[in-house]
């Protein structure tokens, strides 16, 4: 058997005081995951069961890249994330069995195109083109659990150009890891390398040219995206 064409190299991050890379296999985000982010978005923040959407694998950036503004956007936004990285697979995994399921966490940036985001939302459409464009999954390097815990509080900070616009605690988010983890398996069977964004505070905002976005949380240290030029 030959390929029609050469098939994708495999997606990876790095890990954390290591040469080791981890592959990606898939992307899952939680939707609006803090309370007082689903506010900010016109939502109610009861707890109803969390909802999904996925970015390819092939979107990821490394920390300290400068990325293009993307096309077809005029309100581009950062959204600082934990992100939880499975490495063992699962299917219906029960609550108190997911987090074994955890091979480590990063820290992440949702970028956004908000208006296409909205447009679609508002009109009942999926959100692909506004959360699933080319580079548009930040992800530092996994620190693994062995080395970390499982970090359930802790600060989750977000500043561009040194001011800061997102600032909140682990603690605050509505499912928690745990939780994330044993639903989304009981849709669909987890795999090593799928990686959960596990969703923003509040204070999202926009990005512009020349922009300089850095995402910290407590204990898994920060990552640095540079905003470039409009893409042609």
């Amino acid at each position: 058997m030959a390929y029609v064409f050469p098939p994708a190299p495999t997606p990876t991050v790095a890990v954390a005081n290591s040469d080791d890379r981890l592959p990606v296999r898939r992307i899952f985000c939680v939707g609006r995951n803090y309370a007082a982010h689903a506010r900010e978005m016109g939502k109610d923040p009861d707890r109803e069961p969390p909802f999904f959407f996925t970015k390819p694998a092939d979107a990821v950036v490394m920390d300290g890249e400068t990325i293009a503004y993307p096309p077809e956007t005029e309100n581009f936004h950062y959204e600082a994330e934990l992100i939880a990285v499975i490495g063992t697979a699962g299917k219906d995994i029960p609550e108190a069995d997911a987090l074994s399921h955890v091979w480590g966490y990063a820290v992440g940036n949702d970028l956004t195109r908000r208006d296409i985001q909205l447009a679609a939302r508002d009109k009942g459409r999926p959100w692909d083109l506004g959360k699933g464009f080319d580079r548009s999954a930040v992800i530092g390097p996994v620190h693994p659990v062995s080395e970390t815990g499982h970090p359930e509080e802790g600060s989750i900070r977000l500043t561009v150009n040194g001011e800061v616009k997102q600032d909140a605690d682990l603690a605050e988010l509505i499912w928690g890891v745990d939780e994330i983890v044993s639903i989304l398996s009981h849709s669909i069977e987890l795999r090593p390398g799928d990686l959960i964004m596990t969703g923003t505070p509040a204070g999202v905002g926009p990005l512009k040219p020349g922009d300089s976005c850095v995402v910290s949380i407590a204990g898994l240290g920060e990552i640095t995206t540079t905003i470039g030029p409009r893409e042609s």
